[in-house]
């Protein structure tokens, strides 16, 4: 049987307990549910991976506060990113939490006190609300406070939960942690009797979880923290190997083990494990010696709440903590005679202190984008107050129009350095996607810009790109122009867009190189030196590739006779179930598990390969608190039916003609042939090799994520740039991995030629499958045009709702689309550079002028 291990061990955080926080318990009672948020956050934040929520209070309407306060902590991402545990005596309050907590909440607790009718009847409620369920060792008889009671009242009621069909897996049974070193002979066993219960009920219970209130340990020496951090942690050390795998607990009050004093940690093992009849006065003693030495502990947390408001403003920015955000900024209102001031004061003092930070490699982007959303809070109190005093907006460090070029979609990459610069004390006028040159002349000759910024991510940017250089050359501007996104690089910025316009044209590799950028090209010093620096090197690119011998071509003749030889001696079988197959909502739970996760790091500049990232050395705290935040949204994302999933797949008789392939009643597919002179024995491949000559198969797909946009819009309006860049990301990703999805479903069902596959979800990332699925815009398929053909094919935007710009980027972004090739030989490659014998073949076969197909091969002829 699988143990636990510290590693798999779930904190349940405890301060959000009125029975068990003095300091939470004042905060509710007094109706400052704000702060009392903050105790939750507190939690999360020193590693609580539960919480526990109980307003057992006779004082209080414990049903008002409970549902209150869940619906408050439900709105913030980086709190509801854990499961919620809502803790009450009295079931009227713990069900009135369950119909407000999304996602799966747990039940804490039901017990066979009453009885057995009672017991049941509450837990097919707690399964009716898909809850897991805390069950207490307690029955008719009282509290079990033996190993023998422990585990004979939890077998039993395993037994009778199992027998309504209650999963064991969602069964959590507390044996009792009881006080230990009371100075009472026969509560020296009670945590050797929890251990040893805790074992044998996990042999005997198959799947379920343990857990225990771990303050109960060390309630003799309440007062004194050091000694119960040091009970607390020499406890677990001993219990989780045994089966316990989750503990109330609070987080940030846990020592490591291999820290404690020795002389302290060998007198708490001694007590724990009952060696020794003078365990407990040993302990007693020297607890004296401990006692006082971190009075502050409890209070620690909160400390930065007591500093000036300069300093709590400063750092709710550089922790990216904006709970108290606005009542902090009106104070500093107050205390300022003029409202910009504050954001000329505090404000750019700490996000000075964010940048700093930033390019000196000690905070990451995820970091960032959060302390943005504090600043953007504080600013959008500050607005209607300068607006009242007629004041001119604080003076920033130099104004940037931003765009998406016309026909591209994407807008991740530059919604993340616009944030940047913004934090920066730049103010980025952002156009938003698929932005004509027009609108972008027009946007920084009226706002006085300094700068311009372009970003794109499919190909056909690039030429975009081109198109606006060109006319800000016509137009006679002279203002520097920034190149960015994944389809851009330093070479084609070198030879396409810095030739077309007189100005500074600087490609920027990054989020991170930005700022540096930005305050380079506005220097009064340093500006001409970097420009005249740049063209040189771009000077010194275009010399090398016009000096540098290209390698060779093959005509296409040759290519062609070159071509990869697939072997069709067993031809692919036609698909069990052809045609057109549409899927209108594929369950987001199922694609979670398909996602892979290392590209979601990329996209927030975060460098390490998924999961080794999450311990990396240098990013590993920032990826680990990215993730989190990102499978607290998931969360959401799935219960609350943030979006849906929708797809089409087909599969059509075709037959290979040349380097084409021709649907059979259908249109005719062109695709491209590698021609760069390849030594012997190496094909010139081309997709059609991979088809036979007749009757063979091919497919097609297209998916996309649909619903972003109410909840961009909603993240956009409370200023929550963070959230609304996590979305997004997010979404990218479970189209990805619905184009995973749904290819294992034509695989194994649809197509049916590889029934018995059964790949663990690593396997799927990383492609160890047979077949490939080709996409128009990619290297073994570069032209984006064969993306109607494709969508005409499948019916794909009646279906699905996918529709393409000018430039066939598609909508919603994200979205994936493709071509489905079952032959074993099939592969991906990249064709790579062509000679204009091709581009006037394949015009010939495409049916397009040759000028239109050199616009859409442009980067296969540099």
């Amino acid at each position: 049987m699988t143990r636990p291990t510290t590693a798999s061990f779930v904190n349940i955080g405890e301060r959000t307990n009125v029975t068990g926080s003095a300091a939470f318990k004042k905060l509710v009672m007094a109706g400052d549910y704000a702060r009392a948020v903050e105790v939750a956050r507190q939690q999360v934040e020193n590693g609580a991976q539960v919480i526990d929520i109980n307003m057992d209070e006779g004082l209080l309407d414990s049903e008002f506060a409970m549902t209150t306060f869940l619906k408050l902590i439900a709105a913030e991402p980086d709190i509801a990113r854990v499961p919620f545990m809502v803790d009450s005596s009295k079931w009227s309050v713990i069900e009135a939490g369950l119909k407000c907590v999304s996602g799966k909440p747990i039940v804490n607790s039901i017990s066979m006190k009453e009885g057995e009718e009672a017991f049941l009847d509450q837990a097919k409620k707690v399964m009716a609300y898909g809850a897991a369920v805390v069950v207490m060792a307690f029955d008719e008889v009282g509290q079990a406070d033996t190993k023998a009671r422990k585990v004979e009242i939890c077998a039993r009621a395993y037994a009778l939960l199992t027998g309504i069909g209650f999963p064991p897996e969602d069964i959590i049974f507390d044996p009792n942690i009881f006080a230990v070193a009371t100075g009472i002979d026969e509560h020296n066993n009670y945590a050797v009797d929890f251990i040893e219960a805790t074992r044998e009920i996990r042999e005997r219970c198959p799947h379920v979880h343990i857990s225990g209130g771990l303050s109960n340990l060390s309630f003799s020496f309440r007062g004194n923290e050091p000694v119960r951090r040091a009970m607390h942690s020499v406890f677990l050390y001993h219990a989780i190997p045994a089966g316990l795998d989750m503990a109330i607990v609070n987080a940030g009050q846990l020592d490591i083990y291999d820290a404690i004093d020795p002389e302290l940690r060998e007198a708490c093992e001694d007590v724990i494990l009952n060696r020794n009849r003078e365990a407990t006065e040993r302990l007693v003693t020297l607890a004296e010696k401990y006692r006082g030495t971190d009075a502050v502990a409890e209070k620690a947390a909160e400390e930065w709440r007591g500093w000036d408001v300069n300093a709590r403003l400063s750092h709710a920015l550089v922790k990216g903590i904006d709970a108290f955000v606005v009542e902090d900024t009106e104070e500093a209102r107050q205390a300022y005679a003029r409202p910009i001031e504050v954001i000329e004061g505090p404000l750019m003092d700490g996000m000075n202190v964010v940048g700093d930070l930033f390019g000196s490699g000690k905070m990451f982007l995820p970091q960032v984008v959060k302390s943005a959303r504090v600043m953007k809070k504080a600013v959008a109190h500050l607005i209607p107050f300068i607006e009242a005093a007629k004041e001119p907006g604080a003076r920033a460090k130099g104004r940037i129009v931003m765009a998406t070029v016309k026909g591209d979609v994407h807008d991740i990459g530059k919604n993340i350095v616009g944030v940047v610069l913004q934090c920066n004390g730049y103010e980025v006028i952002d156009l938003g996607v698929m932005a004509p040159w027009t609108k972008i002349l027009e946007a920084a000759n009226e706002n006085d810009a300094d700068m311009i910024g372009l970003s794109g991510l499919i190909t056909p940017s690039l030429d975009e790109m081109v198109t606006v250089a060109e006319e800000m050359q016509r137009a006679g501007m002279a203002m520097p122009l920034l190149i960015g996104g994944a389809t851009t690089s330093k070479v084609h910025t070198a030879l396409r867009i810095a030739p077309a316009y007189q100005g500074p044209v600087i490609h920027v590799l990054d989020a991170s190189r930005a700022v540096g950028v930005a305050s380079t090209l506005l220097s009064d010093t340093g500006c001409d030196a970097y420009v005249a620096g740049v063209a040189a090197d771009y000077q010194a690119v275009r010399e090398a590739r016009a000096g540098r011998e290209q390698n060779a071509l093959f005509p296409l003749a040759a290519a062609r006779a070159n071509g990869f030889k697939a072997d069709f001696s067993n031809p692919v079988p036609a698909p069990a179930q052809p045609g057109v197959h549409v899927f209108e909502d594929w369950p987001l739970d199922d694609l979670r598990e398909l996602i892979d996760w290392t590209p979601f790091f990329r996209a927030w500049e975060l460098a390490g390969t998924y999961p080794a990232i999450l311990d990396d050395a240098v990013v590993g705290e920032s990826a680990r608190s990215l993730f989190a935040d990102a499978q607290a949204m998931l969360d959401r994302i799935v219960a609350e039916k943030w979006l849906t999933a929708k797809g089409v797949a087909g599969l059509w008789p075709c037959h290979r003609d040349g380097d084409d392939v021709i649907v059979e009643g259908g249109p005719r597919l062109p695709f491209l042939r590698q021609q760069i002179a390849k030594r012997e024995g190496r094909a010139n491949m081309c997709l059609a090799d991979f088809f036979a000559a007749e009757d063979d198969w091919i497919g097609g797909f297209a998916v996309g994520i649909h619903g972003i946009e109410p909840h961009a819009t909603r993240f956009k309006a409370t200023h929550d740039d963070y959230s609304d860049i996590l979305l997004k990301a997010l979404a990218d990703r479970l189209a990805e991995a619905f184009a995973e999805a749904l290819h294992r479903h034509v695989r194994t069902t649809l197509w049916g030629y590889a029934p018995g596959e059964q790949l663990t979800a690593e396997a799927l990332i990383r492609e160890q499958y047979r077949g490939i699925r080709p996409a128009p815009g990619y290297p073994a398929c570069p032209d984006h045009s064969l993306k109607p053909t494709l969508f005409d094919l499948l019916g794909a935007t009646a279906t699905t709702g996918i529709t393409l710009t000018e430039s066939f980027a598609m909508l919603p972004t994200s979205a994936v689309s493709g071509f489905y090739f079952a032959h074993p030989d099939s592969q991906y490659f990249g064709v790579a550079r062509i000679g204009e014998d091709q581009v006037e073949d394949y015009a010939a076969r495409r049916g397009v002028p040759i000028e239109e197909a050199r616009r859409w091969l442009r980067p296969n002829l540099d």
